[in-house]
């Protein structure tokens, strides 16, 4: 997940600590010691995480774009600059352009806005900036919530009975609510001591950067895994009710199906799949096994079920069709960012069995061996439902529309009786729509209409002709006919029950 480490490089900043060990330093240089532990726990646990580095005051500077070269990013450290006052609001418009021009506004991202507990003063104040929120006409917006999904972590470099802090905290909190996402403030336990900030740092990134660790099965086979980046639970929004799936450490292969058949279906997120590396404890009697030691066996010579999966899928342009929770799906493919280097990942499907029209219930998938030849289906499989693009939809935006509309009919009325059908499919049609559109008048003036038609019908007309006109016309007009679900039905005569 994207992560924004926004520092505060105010004057305020640079207001002197004096550490247990006798040393002087700075709140500037404190966070720089934190954000560098915090760059150490990523080169370990998450190397492949993106980061970035801006810094804010009155003004805001984006320092190092999103790279996964941590130590880019640290040199940037030893290199900022002190500066005036801080405004918060202008730093959240700086990572909201960031961002959005990076990874755009379906990416879920991380802000980690490390500051001193000031807020700034006069009208760019954080208070200022909040207090107006509702009152900008014609100005600029204030920048949460953010036009994708995002979660902001403060964290303050001051103790936690400061003045600073304790004013400014509810301000924090508040911005943490305005993003719509849970978010945490963190503050060290003793702002004189620099190992209380790393591990405050330390702690921090454990909780961004969980790695998801789980099995992938299929049959008897199966291989530890890591995914990259961690799923997240996803929360499903319906009328009446929410409810929230997590994904599951069991990943389970149902089976297999052509990438070709399945298309681009909606897909809540996508991640890399990593073979973990198993390392037995030393001490025998414990189960517990470490999945992120890389060291512990030669991958090389260790057979792998990603291996063999990843291989075939490529190979055969299949996809796995997994598992990933209670009723919840997703594919398992090989994807390729280059010509000469390939990944299996994962997609992660809306949750339901049916998600993708055109393959149907995916509970109900089965192999060819199931069924006989004469009963093998094919994708896309056609919808039960009646397509509501069926038939052409009435528009009367113009006058024009709603004329030709009543000419079909009264061209269909004047062929009567071997229009029967075409004329009340016509006129069914129009009804529908005028009482959907409340335009009731419609109705009684195309009943005159039919009734003026049956003066001015020809001697050569049928006979049935002028009968079915002045049938429609009373239909038209009886009130339980305002119903759009009734139809008008053909009055049976002798000349067309035949």
């Amino acid at each position: 997940m994207p992560t924004v480490i926004l520092l505060d490089v105010s004057l305020s900043m640079t207001r002197p600590v004096q550490l247990l060990e006798g040393i002087e330093t700075t709140r500037k240089q404190l966070a720089i010691t934190g954000i560098n532990a915090f760059l150490d726990h990523l080169s370990i646990h998450s190397k492949l995480e993106f980061i970035a580095l801006m810094a804010f005051s009155s003004l805001y500077e984006e320092k190092c774009s999103f790279t996964r070269d941590y130590n880019a990013i640290k040199s940037e450290l030893k290199n900022i600059d002190d500066y005036d006052k801080t405004c918060i609001e202008t730093a959240l418009h700086g990572v909201n352009h960031m961002i959005l021009t990076e990874w755009g506004n379906n990416t879920a991202c991380q802000i980690i806005l490390i500051t001193d507990g000031s807020t700034g003063i006069g009208s760019k104040s954080l208070k200022e900036s909040l207090s107006t929120l509702n009152q900008r006409n014609g100005g600029l917006p204030f920048p949460l919530p953010f036009p994708f999904p995002a979660k902001i972590h403060v964290v303050c470099i001051s103790a936690a009975n400061e003045p600073n802090f304790i004013k400014s905290k509810s301000l924090y909190q508040r911005l943490i609510d305005l993003s719509g996402y849970d978010g945490s403030i963190h503050v060290p336990d003793n702002l004189q001591s620099e190992s209380n900030i790393v591990n405050l740092f330390q702690k921090l990134a454990e909780e961004m950067y969980t790695s998801f660790k789980g099995v992938l099965k299929c049959g008897n086979l199966e291989s530890k895994i890591i995914l990259s980046p961690t799923p997240v639970a996803y929360t499903k929004v319906t009328d009446f009710n929410t409810q929230t799936y997590n994904v599951s450490n069991l990943i389970d292969v149902c089976g297999f199906i052509s990438v070709a058949d399945i298309g681009s279906p909606m897909a809540v997120s996508r991640h890399l799949i990593l073979p973990a590396g198993i390392l037995q404890k030393p001490d025998a009697s414990s189960n517990e096994i470490d999945l992120t030691d890389e060291n512990s066996v030669d991958e090389g010579s260790t057979p792998s079920f990603c291996v063999l999966l990843h291989g075939a899928l490529k190979v055969e342009n299949m996809a796995a069709l997994v598992s990933v929770g209670d009723n919840w799906f997703g594919f398992v493919y090989s994807w390729a960012d280059s010509k000469k280097k390939s990944n299996l990942m994962l997609t992660i499907l809306t949750p339901g069995s049916d998600v993708i029209p055109w393959l149907g219930d995916l509970n109900e998938l089965g192999t060819a061996d199931m069924f006989p030849a004469d009963q093998l289906g094919t994708f896309p499989l056609r919808p039960n439902e009646k397509r509501s693009y069926s038939q052409n939809g009435v528009v009367w935006i113009r006058q024009a529309g709603l004329q030709s509309d009543i000419q079909k009919i009264l061209r269909h009325a004047r062929k009567l009786p071997e229009k029967t059908q075409q004329f009340y499919k016509e006129l069914n049609r129009l009804r529908k729509a005028a009482i959907s559109l409340g335009f009731q008048d419609l109705l009684s003036g195309l009943a005159r209409i039919f009734e003026r038609e049956c003066l001015q019908l020809p001697e050569t007309a049928h006979p049935d002709c002028s009968v079915q006109l002045q049938h429609a016309a009373d239909m038209l007009r009886k009130p339980q006919n305002r119903d759009i679900k009734s139809m008008l039905m053909p009055l049976q005569t002798n000349y067309n029950s035949a």
